[in-house]
């Protein structure tokens, strides 16, 4: 009988440290979808900013020389 009970105590804490794994990786996947979630935000909004400027450019003007001319 203490085999059984020293296995299922084994067994109790290797399920408990399971979940708290879980918990920690869980806890880390929302971390990082919320950073994904702004940095897509982000991207998108510089994506944006480019196109507009790329837009107000007059494509028939010079383009300047480099600055080590």
């Amino acid at each position: 009988m203490t085999d059984d009970s020293a296995r299922i105590d084994r067994l109790e804490m290797r399920l408990t440290e399971q979940d708290a794994v879980i918990e920690d990786l869980n806890r880390t996947i929302t971390e990082q979808w919320r950073i994904i979630d702004r940095l897509s935000r982000q991207v998108a909004a510089l994506t944006a900013q480019v196109e507009e400027a790329a837009a107000r450019v007059d494509p028939r003007a010079p383009e300047p020389p480099p600055p080590h001319y």
